[in-house]
């Protein structure tokens, strides 16, 4: 699914980045959450507002 399609703006997408790493996030619409690869985290996003805290994010694995 696009960023778009998900009612997530993509230039919103392209300036947002882990709070952890200043790395890119990428998008998994299936999941809804910004994934930071390099933090390995998932932050959710909910109602369309992207929750970048921490406390809010799951960890992932490779």
């Amino acid at each position: 699914m696009l960023a778009k399609e998900a009612g997530i703006d993509p230039k919103m997408l392209e300036l947002l980045v882990c709070p952890l790493t200043k790395g890119r996030l990428e998008y998994d619409g299936e999941r809804q959450e910004l994934v930071s690869r390099k933090a390995k985290l998932a932050y959710p996003i909910r109602d369309g507002v992207p929750i970048l805290l921490g406390s809010e994010a799951r960890a992932i694995e490779d």
